[in-house]
């Protein structure tokens, strides 16, 4: 529960370490800008300076640089498209004192979270819907301690799988697939921790 970058809460925090928030973010982006799945990569950047970039058709790219802190992001989200100085000025980024910079290309399979969030894009529907909610499920049982911290993508494939392909089209429809999506997510819990119980009883 103890990012080393960032404080954040526990749910998202989880979520950075099984990398379920940056497969969220691949959905997001490609609501938010157009963009195909195919063209959005993800990169793991253990210093957390850069925190998005976009790449241009001649080859350049823009990147956007912070300190790694909650409250420039949600301050923008209220205050767009104004830019309003953060506790006073403080959080400016010293690039002279930045570590040196490195990226890598994350592992699928210790990840399984980005390829769920990928397949979920794709399958569309109420998919996406069902990730959300069977990652927060799994996530606050992983926490409770009724469920393996490597168990978590699997109630999450359970889940996604089982969701119907039809179009949320309405609020009503939403909130529906959100609560059928959490029941299915803490069945498949109580279904893990079942075998689980065997398996330690044997």
């Amino acid at each position: 529960m103890k990012h080393p970058v960032w404080k954040m809460g526990g749910r998202i925090t989880i979520d950075s370490s099984t990398l379920m928030n940056k497969g969220l973010e691949v959905i997001e982006a490609h609501w938010l800008f157009g963009l195909p799945p195919s063209r959005i990569d993800i990169y793991i950047h253990p210093e957390s300076v850069i925190h998005s970039m976009i790449e241009f058709i001649d080859g350049t790219i823009m990147a956007q640089l912070s300190v790694a802190d909650m409250r420039i992001p949600i301050q923008y989200a209220l205050t767009y498209p104004d830019r309003l100085a953060v506790d006073g000025g403080s959080l400016s980024l010293d690039l002279l004192a930045v570590r040196p910079l490195h990226f890598q290309e994350p592992d699928t399979k210790r990840f399984p979270c980005l390829d769920l969030a990928r397949e979920a894009l794709a399958k569309g529907g109420a998919a996406p819907c069902a990730l959300n909610a069977a990652d927060e499920i799994a996530v606050e049982a992983f926490v409770s301690g009724r469920l393996r911290f490597s168990d978590i993508p699997r109630v999450i494939e359970k889940v996604v799988a089982d969701s119907p392909t039809a179009v949320l089209d309405s609020l009503e429809r939403v909130l529906e697939c959100d609560r059928e999506s959490r029941q299915r997510a803490r069945e498949a819990v109580a279904n893990l921790r079942g075998t689980q119980g065997r398996a330690t009883a044997q």
